[in-house]
């Protein structure tokens, strides 16, 4: 893969990543459901790239590694249920800006579990996630649906940041094989509170969610990895700040949700968030990506 392939290649992950709000939305299906459904498809994706497109071998599993891709399983099944309840009361535009709150949840995190500096730079961070949630909600009323939508939206955020510190212990395992198990508990964790729903999801249902696992999740995640072999991580952070773009973007078109100037305002200070900790991420700790989105 050459840098201009990987670049291209990076931004289809990205716009992949980006609507996978999209296909939540048009999937008419519970929660619990997509995210079982997702989870399930990106397995059988993942296991056929692991098989005929990834070179890396797949590392010894101990203990110390299955309690740590237990729990990242966890925390990603957490985060998906917590995104798609987003989506469906709010929309994709609030789902997807609540979400992008991850890097500032980062910088906090990081500095109380491995007791790092938060340099003044990472406060800058926070302090511009805060208010572009701020300009984001449309009003603080906690029985409206854009605020409790918002809510989910940030602790899918949350969650997700407490994934990708998760995976930074992780350490040495292969991105793939990580994301594989991670699914995998993803699935097993979601089938017995989908499974009586399952016989009554349309066919055009499985599509959407289908296509969610296999092109958001699998195909998706399996881009991200391979660029990263040739990009550098700063360039893959800036590149993936646009994911929130591609997903507002393709719902406004799709479903009519007209962002107002505050949320577009918001937004922008949010996603310039996602690209300033992208830029101050250490290179060591950048090869290690968590799965995304």
């Amino acid at each position: 893969m050459t840098p201009r392939t990987a670049l291209g290649a990076l931004h289809i992950g990205a716009l992949m990543f980006g609507l996978t709000g999209v296909f939540g939305k048009l999937a008419a299906a519970s929660p619990s459901i997509i995210v079982f459904g997702r989870a399930a498809f990106a397995v059988l994706a993942l296991a056929l790239f692991a098989r005929f497109a990834s070179s890396t071998p797949w590392q010894k599993l101990y203990s110390a590694d299955l309690r740590r891709l237990l729990l990242s399983g966890l925390l990603l099944a957490g985060h998906w249920v917590s995104f798609f309840i987003a989506v469906k009361v709010a929309g994709v535009a609030i789902a997807t800006l609540g979400f992008a709150t991850f890097p500032a949840f980062t910088v906090i995190l990081e500095g109380l579990i491995f007791r790092e500096r938060i340099r003044a730079n990472e406060m800058v961070l926070v302090v511009l996630v805060s208010i572009g949630l701020v300009l984001v909600t449309p009003d603080f009323d906690l029985a409206s649906q854009a605020t409790s939508g918002l809510i989910w939206a940030v602790a899918s955020g949350l969650l997700f940041s407490l994934l990708s510190l998760n995976n930074r212990a992780s350490g040495s395992i292969p991105p793939v094989q990580a994301a594989l198990c991670q699914n995998v508990v993803v699935a097993l964790c979601l089938l017995p509170v989908a499974a009586p729903g399952l016989s009554e999801v349309r066919a055009l249902d499985w599509l959407w969610i289908g296509l969610l696992g296999v092109f958001c999740t699998g195909l998706a995640h399996s881009l991200f990895v391979a660029s990263l072999k040739v990009l550098k991580a700063r360039t893959a952070a800036v590149v993936f700040a646009m994911e929130p773009v591609y997903g507002i973007t393709v719902a406004w078109l799709l479903f009519g949700e007209n962002p107002t100037l505050r949320m577009l305002l918001g937004g922008t200070l949010i996603i310039a968030a996602i690209v300033v900790s992208g830029l101050m991420r250490r290179p060591a700790k950048a090869k290690q990506p968590a799965v995304v989105a």
